[in-house]
C-alpha cells in the first residue's frame, strides 16, 4: 500500500509524491538539470477550462543561480486566466536522444517539473532573465539587444518553483 506522507515548505503542507515506478531508469538530478539547461523547449500542462487540461510548448531558461525555470510570453492571454486561477503546473521536456554504439533504437531522457508559477513582477529582473533566455536561441549578444530594445516592454516573464523533479532515461524499442 502506497502511504502518502505530508512535509513543510515554506510554511505550507504539501504531500508527498509516489516514488518512480521503473526506478533503474531514473536519472539524477544533474542529469534533469543538463536537459532543462540544454532542450529547447517542453510543455507546460496547467489546469484547463471545463475541467479539461490546457497544454503547451514553451521555450524555458533554467536558472542554476536560484534552480528556477523562467518562460517568457505575453502580457495576456489563456496561459494567465488559467494560472491566476491555479498557478499549479505541470513542465515536461524532453532531450534529442542518443544511440549507443552498434544499437539501433533511440535513448531519450525526459524530465517531468510539478511546480508553481507567478509573474514576474520586476521589470529589470524581465529583461535580465529575458537575456538568459534568448542566449540559448539568438546568434549574437548584439541581436538579444536589439530585440530586447524592440520588444522588452511587451514582455511577460513566468517563473516557475520547482516543487518536484523527476527525469527517465527510455529506451525506445
Amino acid at each position: 500500500m502506497d502511504v502518502k506522507k505530508s512535509f513543510e515548505r515554506n510554511g505550507e503542507t504539501m504531500e508527498e509524491f509516489k516514488t518512480m515506478r521503473r526506478f533503474k531508469q531514473e536519472i539524477s538530478k544533474e542529469e534533469c538539470i543538463q536537459v532543462l539547461r540544454e532542450a529547447p523547449r517542453g510543455v507546460m500542462a496547467f489546469h484547463g477550462e471545463n475541467d479539461y487540461p490546457y497544454a503547451i510548448p514553451l521555450n524555458q531558461f533554467y536558472d542554476e543561480e536560484d534552480g528556477k525555470l523562467y518562460f517568457h510570453g505575453a502580457k495576456e492571454g489563456l496561459k494567465l486566466d488559467l494560472l491566476a486561477k491555479n498557478n499549479k503546473v505541470c513542465f515536461t521536456i524532453m532531450d534529442s536522444g542518443f544511440k549507443k554504439e552498434g544499437e539501433w533504437p533511440w535513448y531519450i531522457r525526459s524530465v517531468l517539473c510539478l511546480g508553481r508559477v507567478e509573474v514576474v513582477e520586476d521589470q529589470e529582473k524581465v529583461i535580465e532573465q529575458c537575456r538568459k533566455l534568448a542566449e540559448k536561441f539568438y546568434p549574437t549578444k548584439e541581436s538579444i539587444e536589439k530585440e530586447i530594445e524592440k520588444a522588452g516592454a511587451r514582455v511577460n516573464m513566468l517563473c516557475m518553483t520547482i516543487d518536484r523533479m523527476t527525469g527517465k532515461l527510455v529506451k525506445e524499442s
